[in-house]
């Protein structure tokens, strides 16, 4: 289909939500903790809907195993990413994810290694990103004894800035910060600390200390990035990460952007700007803009953007296609 393939976002609530989606990207929210837009998912906790086309009303899901054709014919047996867009009007709960062995063993999906894109950041918010323990005995010392000060590893973060987080890491997206994450498409999530909230009903939130020290990377390492960039007139194409899992860019779109197609699709999120994309060699252009989420499929070989547009694009990586 020489047209994106336009999806609906499923809204997820969330202790820690709050309304900046609607009030950033105008999304039309039911709640004001609303923490997370799942933008281009077809995993079952929340499959999106195409919007247009001669698929209008098919559930991505779906769609992946009817028309392979449409994703390069992958030999994946459910579509493996997942496009994310979280509003954090408080603090995550401190946790981590398995690699995809010990998801499929012990949770019967794919493991979470995923990534962060900065949308926005209140002066002083800050992430968790790693840990100090030195050895697992240490880790589970630290977290027995609930020294989390010397324990977790904060970064203080800005607009625009990227961390790659692979499985295993221990993690936290803090107080006032809005991400676009791209993650395999999983939901298993264990807590190693959520500050002693309390649910709706009074209860402590479950943690899940014994998968995250079965899971948990330690030493903690940061990953090597190699961040390039590749400029085309005033607009440009930044690769932030190629990885097993997913390759994720940056379409900063100024006047005009052409490249071929990289990958047998790609999920593009328009997170600012209006303009215009071309497939192939078709004179007919498609009106995008900030909000939308959309797939290219694997017909589009050539791809023409004309605009004001910031774009954070993913692909699948090696383990993907």
């Amino acid at each position: 289909m020489l047209e994106p393939l336009f999806l609906k976002p499923v809204f997820q609530e969330k202790i820690w939500g709050g309304s900046k989606l609607k009030t950033e990207f105008d999304y039309p929210l039911e709640s004001d903790k609303i923490g997370e837009c799942w933008a281009i998912s077809a995993h079952p906790h929340g499959v999106c809907t195409v919007e247009n086309g001669p698929f209008k009303g098919e559930k991505l899901d779906e769609l992946w195993k009817k028309h392979p054709e449409l994703f390069g014919n992958s030999k994946e047996e459910v579509f493996p990413l997942l496009t994310k867009i979280l509003d954090a009007a408080d603090d995550l709960s401190v946790q981590v994810h398995p690699d995809d062995l010990y998801g499929k063993e012990h949770e019967g999906e794919l493991g979470k290694t995923e990534c962060w894109y900065i949308i926005s950041a209140e002066p002083g918010a800050e992430i968790i990103y790693g840990h100090h323990a030195k050895t697992k005995e240490e880790l589970k010392q630290m977290i027995d004894s609930g020294d989390w000060d010397h324990l977790l590893r904060r970064i203080k973060v800005k607009k625009g800035d990227f961390f790659f987080v692979p499985s295993g890491t221990i993690h936290a997206i803090g107080k006032g910060i809005m991400i676009l994450e791209t993650q395999q498409s999983s939901d298993t999530t264990y807590r190693v600390y959520d500050y002693d909230r309390k649910d709706d009903s009074g209860n402590l939130r479950e943690l899940h200390i014994q998968q995250s020290l079965d899971v948990t990377n330690v030493p903690h390492i940061d990953p090597v990035l190699n961040i390039k960039q590749i400029n085309d007139g005033d607009s440009s194409i930044t690769t932030f990460v190629e990885s097993d899992y997913f390759n994720v860019y940056d379409w900063e779109v100024s006047g005009i952007l052409n490249f071929k197609r990289m990958s047998p699709y790609t999920l593009v999120s328009v997170l600012d700007g209006f303009g215009y994309i071309y497939l192939n060699d078709s004179k007919k252009p498609t009106e995008i803009k900030k909000g939308q989420h959309f797939i290219l499929t694997a017909d589009a070989q050539k791809i023409r953007i004309e605009g004001n547009l910031k774009i954070i694009a993913s692909s699948p990586g090696t383990k993907n296609r």
